[in-house]
């Protein structure tokens, strides 16, 4: 079974124990074949795997996103992005906490 579909699947388990009080967790979990850890885990407000960012990131979600229009803002007005000038503008972002 791949990754995404265990995903799904532990999606589906969550919203079926939202929507219907009846099912139990246990039911759940013999119903859409998750693990019963991860689905108390979830349920209890852990995020997925995939959804959290590696502790290497240096820059927040946002910032990066800032990072790359400056480059597609570069590039769509023909110049071309250097790699010292987006890791300056990297190291700017990172001093404006």
């Amino acid at each position: 079974m791949s990754h995404q579909s265990k995903e799904a699947n532990i999606i589906l388990a969550i919203e079926a124990i939202y929507k219907d009080p009846r099912i139990s967790i246990q039911q759940a979990v013999k119903i859409y074949k998750v693990s019963k850890t991860t689905l108390r885990a979830r349920l209890c407000g852990r995020a997925a795997t995939c959804e959290k960012r590696n502790a290497q990131h240096i820059l927040t979600s946002s910032e990066e996103e800032t990072l790359i229009k400056y480059v597609i803002n570069l590039d769509s007005r023909g110049f071309s992005p250097q790699i010292d000038s987006i890791q300056d503008i990297a190291n700017i972002l990172l001093t404006m906490c």
